[in-house]
């Protein structure tokens, strides 16, 4: 099959649609206003907590822009959130070009919209395992699959998405979009790919080290095993 090859991207990309799904909050409060005060016409969806959070930051100005992903995809979330972003309307919003034709066919083949900012950070892997007593179940919980994934797609499409995985970053974020007419350049979008997957690399990398440095006897101890 012959691989997409893309030359034409705009510089300057408008937010318009933004996906929030974190587990640290901080900045929320002052980011999440700032958008709204930029582009008042910005669509947010966001995921359980996050959502929680985001309804009680922006109040009755929720009403018209914040929409649960759930809602948005038409699959509910599953049992303790195992399930929530990993749906086909979502990774098509984030991996979709601006200038294919197939790609906004299959948008309005399915109602779904290019995603132009995701902000994504991870459940507390590192944190956890270094509790004193946390046992393999406990770490394993705490591995987070659809924030990578997400993380990965925006990043992969740095050309049009800006994938933002610090909250230490809003600012910056916000000041560009005021000054840019609520927009975003190639410049920080590329960035903030770098910073994205130096983040899902760090995150697996603490994965693996913890995995590779955990008996299996440990593991053993964990379950109670059927079928032996």
């Amino acid at each position: 099959m012959a691989m997409n090859r893309v030359e034409k991207i705009d510089d300057r990309v408008s937010v318009n649609h933004v996906l929030i799904s974190v587990s640290d909050k901080s900045g929320l409060e002052t980011f999440a206003p700032r958008l709204l005060e930029i582009n008042p016409d910005v669509r947010i969806f966001s995921t359980g907590g996050t959502f929680a959070r985001l309804r009680e930051i922006l109040g009755n100005r929720a009403d018209g822009c914040l929409t649960q992903v759930a809602d948005y995809t038409g699959q509910p979330e599953t049992q303790g959130g195992l399930v929530k972003t990993l749906d086909f309307k979502i990774y098509l919003g984030l991996l979709t070009e601006t200038y294919n034709d197939a790609h906004r066919s299959d948008l309005k083949r399915t109602g779904a919209v290019p995603i132009d900012m995701v902000v994504v950070n991870l459940y507390p892997f590192k944190e956890t395992i270094a509790r004193a007593g946390v046992t393999p179940e406990q770490a394993r919980g705490n591995i987070d699959i659809g924030g990578p994934c997400m993380i990965r797609a925006s990043a992969k499409n740095f050309i049009r998405v800006a994938s933002v995985v610090d909250p230490g970053d809003y600012g910056q974020i916000a000041d560009e979009m005021s000054a840019g007419r609520g927009s975003i350049a190639l410049a920080l979008r590329y960035r903030l790919a770098c910073k994205a997957f130096a983040h899902t690399a760090a995150y697996d990398a603490a994965i693996a080290g913890y995995l590779a440095d955990t008996a299996f006897t440990a593991v053993e101890k964990e379950y109670q095993l059927q079928n032996r």
